[in-house]
């Protein structure tokens, strides 16, 4: 057995059992995912056991331009004042409730960190954005780095300064 990550194919990987105990997350690797793939909406990746082809865990990555006027000022400081700044949406991270307390969440985040900073020297990223759903998973951002934009304190973000430094 050997875990990997790769991108969604929803011809191989089985997303029928997926549940991770939030039905907007469990709905979309069960019937969204692969039509997101297919319209380059967002881009999947799945966390599978091989052999085995069962989802495990997954995120998503897109892209996505943040307004400058809701980031920190420390961190805005330094950027042009173009009203919009490219950045990296983590759309979606999810771990099978069956699979918790095994370090999948690390392990997933770091990947997608690690994916958008590679990413980010062919299309310009300045950092990565995330939505919680909830105060935990806000508090599992937090834990990494992440911080609050201004007025929505559930959405997150993480310069890529900090995240190359991490690499």
């Amino acid at each position: 057995m050997v875990f990997k990550i790769e991108p969604l194919d929803s011809r191989k990987h089985d997303r029928s059992d997926f549940c991770c105990g939030k039905d907007s997350l469990d709905n979309y690797i069960r019937k969204q995912a692969s039509q997101d793939v297919k319209r380059r909406v967002s881009t999947v990746f799945v966390l599978i056991d091989e052999p085995e082809f069962n989802v495990l865990a997954y995120y998503t990555l897109s892209t996505y331009t943040i307004d400058i006027t809701v980031l920190d000022e420390t961190f805005a400081k330094g950027l042009p004042r173009y009203p919009l700044l490219p950045a990296t949406m983590l759309g979606r991270l999810a771990v099978d409730d069956r699979q918790k307390g095994k370090g999948f969440g690390e392990l997933m985040l770091l990947d997608a960190l690690h994916k958008a900073l590679n990413a980010s020297t062919q299309v310009a990223s300045l950092a990565v954005i995330a939505e919680a759903l909830d105060d935990s998973a806000l508090s599992f951002y937090m834990k990494y780095g992440f911080q609050q934009f201004r007025q929505e304190s559930m959405k997150l973000y993480l310069p890529m300064k900090f995240i190359e430094a991490l690499f």
